[in-house]
């Protein structure tokens, strides 16, 4: 399912607004919108900007608007023993290995549920 339509309506921007800002035509956005045409890499990264969600969710191809900030508010939430500060004074590479753990805990739990 493509969102960039309901993404858009959610701004209150026209297919024209939208067009200027990826530097398209109004008839591209219709095209885009009722899935004839895929953006290409350059529109969905404009797009994700604008939108402040993943290039995934715009796509359909997950519901989940933002994970980044899924899992750091799931972080937040789990007191992982370390403030704010701390987590934030980490590298890239630990606060990834963070992330991907904390979804495979997540993802046990849900499985748990089922």
């Amino acid at each position: 399912m493509n969102r960039i339509k309901q993404l858009r309506e959610e701004l209150k921007i026209s297919q024209n607004e939208l067009a200027k800002k990826l530097n398209k035509t109004q008839q591209m956005i219709s095209l885009y919108e009722n899935g004839t045409y895929e953006l290409d890499l350059e529109g969905y990264l404009m797009l994700s900007k604008l939108f402040n969600c993943s290039i995934e969710y715009i796509a359909g191809k997950t519901d989940v608007r933002n994970p980044g900030k899924q899992i750091d508010d799931v972080l937040n939430e789990a007191m992982i023993g370390m403030s704010k500060e701390e987590y934030e004074a980490l590298n890239e590479t630990q606060k990834k290995q963070i992330r991907d753990f904390a979804i495979f805990v997540k993802n046990q739990n849900e499985e748990k549920k089922k």
